[in-house]
């Protein structure tokens, strides 16, 4: 089978006559009214024609474009610009609300320092200290009562609790 290289060069030959003279008349009109295509631009569109394939298979060359290309182009950058707009206000609602919630934990840290800070520093018990057990036993009697471990008082709620009973 016959190999091409990367690019190929095919004459056309006009013959002397009507028909031929004719069309080459058309050909060279034709392109000094669309400078920016060739003669090989219009033997390739011609050829496409000719074969009959679809336009929506044919490769459009570089700085070629049709009228429905163009309106596709137009649409497709309109939806872009759109889809764009309502990304970016959906983001920055997003951001807007993370900066609040970012705020408000701030706050909520800066409070929790200023309680720890004027909350005294209560030691833990000694762990040298002897464990209180627990005992269970299957008894059904109710009044069986297990001792429970003396609570700390939360100075919060002691100092909370002066204010109720003045109150």
């Amino acid at each position: 089978m016959f190999q091409w290289s990367k690019k190929v060069v095919k004459s056309v030959t006009f013959n002397p006559g009507v028909a031929d003279e004719s069309l080459l008349a058309l050909v060279e009109s034709y392109l000094e009214k669309q400078p920016e295509k060739t003669f090989s631009d219009l033997c390739k569109e011609a050829l496409w024609q000719s074969l009959c394939v679809p336009e929506s298979v044919r490769p459009v060359q570089i700085g070629e474009t049709t009228p429905g290309v163009e309106q596709k182009i137009a649409e497709l950058q309109s939806k872009l610009a759109n889809l764009e707009e309502r990304f970016f206000a959906k983001e920055s609602h997003r951001l807007e609300v993370i900066e609040s919630q970012l705020m408000q934990l701030s706050q909520q840290v800066a409070q929790l320092a200023i309680m720890v800070n004027q909350q005294p520093i209560i030691h833990p018990p000694n762990n040298s200290a002897p464990a209180l057990e627990v005992v269970h036993t299957n008894s059904s009697t109710p009044n069986n009562a297990v001792a429970a471990p003396p609570q700390e008082v939360d100075p919060l709620i002691s100092r909370l609790s002066q204010f109720l009973e003045d109150f």
